[in-house]
């Protein structure tokens, strides 16, 4: 899993990155919000960002905001790191849609747990949209017939919602996936084709 992080201060994005690189993560470094920001509108974009709360021109809080207004169904999973640590500013950061949030100076142990953290959610995000999409995949296939079907009492064709008439067969067949092959029922052998059913007998 690539992690993408945005730092506006060079020396820390090298020490972060540094040690992303060395915990075995594959990692996209980028220096500020802006770039953050292309990064993750596009499709494809690492599934989790470590970015810094104060950048200039477009802060972590901003980038978070316009992730979170791209109403993806697996929206990545976003890590803010600042020096505040008010319980008003985690409120700020989670409601504008930072999925954690890490306090400067931090522990590197801390943030490698984080991480884990995020990869497991994002896993689990990822595991659910398969499955989401495989059922609507599944569902688009599916046709059911519901409802009272008007039906002749003598020949057996069915009433469209058109007026017009139809075969059952060819009714079932039009509005759901079923197939029809034919063949002989016992009574109807007897009936019709009485030769072949005593040849039977």
């Amino acid at each position: 899993m690539r992690i993408l992080i945005a730092e506006d201060d060079r020396t820390s994005l090298v020490l972060l990155e540094g040690m992303l690189r060395n915990g075995g993560h594959e990692v996209l470094a980028v220096p500020d919000g802006r770039a953050a920001w292309e990064q993750l509108r596009e499709e494809g974009s690492p599934r989790l960002a470590i970015l810094d709360w104060k950048m200039p021109g477009m802060d972590g809080i901003e980038v978070c905001q316009r992730v979170a207004a791209l109403g993806r169904p697996c929206p990545p999973y976003i890590i803010l790191l600042t020096a505040m640590s008010s319980k008003e500013d985690i409120v700020t950061g989670l409601d504008a849609g930072a999925a954690d949030y890490v306090t400067k100076p931090f522990s590197h142990l801390e943030l490698e747990a984080r991480i884990r953290v995020g990869e497991r959610v994002v896993g689990l995000q990822q595991a659910l949209c398969r499955r989401a999409t495989a059922l609507e995949e599944a569902l688009d296939h599916v046709k059911v017939l519901q409802g009272i079907l008007p039906i002749c009492m003598h020949c057996r064709r069915v009433r469209s919602d058109e007026q017009s008439w139809h075969r059952l067969e060819a009714y079932i067949e039009a509005h759901s996936e079923a197939q029809f092959s034919h063949g002989l029922c016992p009574e109807c052998l007897a009936a019709y084709y009485p030769e072949e059913h005593s040849g039977q007998g």
